[in-house]
């Protein structure tokens, strides 16, 4: 099973820097994240990264946060088919994308049609990634106390969804499906019990964790409360054939030597739980 870095597991880094901890530490490719920073969106930019660090692109995140909502400009349904025709040119196997957000209604009406026939029309992935609500108690504090919150509520409580029609993309039912283990620890959602819905379409791995804390923390799988381990092991027993990505959050890693270990925790976590293999030690992040 291949084993990516997502480029914003690196943030505030660049996606430069991702593939270099990526090929230093050992991960078996790249999910490139397309947001604000120029690179990122330029195909020529990302094939001379991965040529220089010999790492390959195996997934493309479409730019659908509202922190990227005017990268590639403002049409939902042509950044979509843009981010396809991105990871073809890239030889990415997957694209990550979510659900619409309620306020693109004309995107949102169109957009189960629009993954099938990308998909049905290109050999690239179109994974839907399940999401989490805006919890009104985030109002009373966003970290451990919410998540003690959300432990006694055995849900997220009073929530809201900026998701068109749900931000639990097996509500609608799509082909494929991208899982993320730190969206399902804010959404109070139990990530083995959605892996079951996903069934067979569950074709991408988001490799992370959560304490269940209101907003959506990208722990170091096994730093959280998710059932990363069992989740593993039931994607090994059901064959699962797609990537799992590591996708982090390094932001409060006080040098790059913190940030590489980070990073290293995570791939031998994935290597140990679904290769069953030790990871490569890592090498040369005195230039990280």
């Amino acid at each position: 099973m291949l084993v990516g870095l997502s480029t914003a597991s690196v943030y505030p880094q660049n996606a430069e820097a991702a593939f270099r901890y990526a090929a230093e530490i050992g991960y078996d490719g790249v999910e490139l994240m397309v947001w604000a920073e120029p690179a990122s969106q330029s195909i020529a930019t990302v094939q001379s990264y991965a040529r220089k660090y010999s790492m390959p692109v195996i997934a493309v995140h479409a730019p659908c946060l509202l922190i990227s909502q005017r990268v590639w400009g403002s049409d939902p349904v042509a950044k979509l088919e843009r981010s396809v025709r991105t990871a073809e040119a890239l030889g990415a196997s997957t694209v990550v994308v979510h659900p619409p957000f309620r306020w693109q209604r004309r995107y949102a009406e169109g957009f189960a049609n629009q993954v099938g026939e990308l998909e049905e029309h290109g050999q690239v992935i179109v994974a839907v990634e399940n999401m989490f609500p805006m919890r009104a108690d985030t109002l009373f504090g966003r970290g451990e106390g919410s998540a003690k919150r959300l432990e006694r509520r055995g849900g997220p409580g009073l929530a809201v969804t900026a998701f068109s029609q749900s931000y639990d993309p097996t509500d609608i039912g799509f082909r494929h499906y991208t899982l993320d283990l730190s969206h399902t620890a804010t959404a109070g959602t139990d990530p083995l019990a959605l892996a079951g819905r996903m069934g067979h379409g569950l074709a991408h791995l988001h490799l992370a964790d959560g304490r269940g804390a209101a907003h959506d923390e990208h722990l170091v799988p096994g730093d959280g409360t998710q059932p990363c381990v069992e989740l593993c092991a039931a994607l090994v027993r059901s064959g699962f054939s797609g990537h799992a990505v590591a996708e982090i959050n390094t932001q409060n890693a006080r040098t790059a030597q913190d940030r590489a270990a980070m990073l290293h925790r995570t791939l031998a976590f994935a290597r140990q739980h679904l290769n069953g293999m030790p990871a490569a030690a890592p090498t040369r992040t005195d230039r990280m």
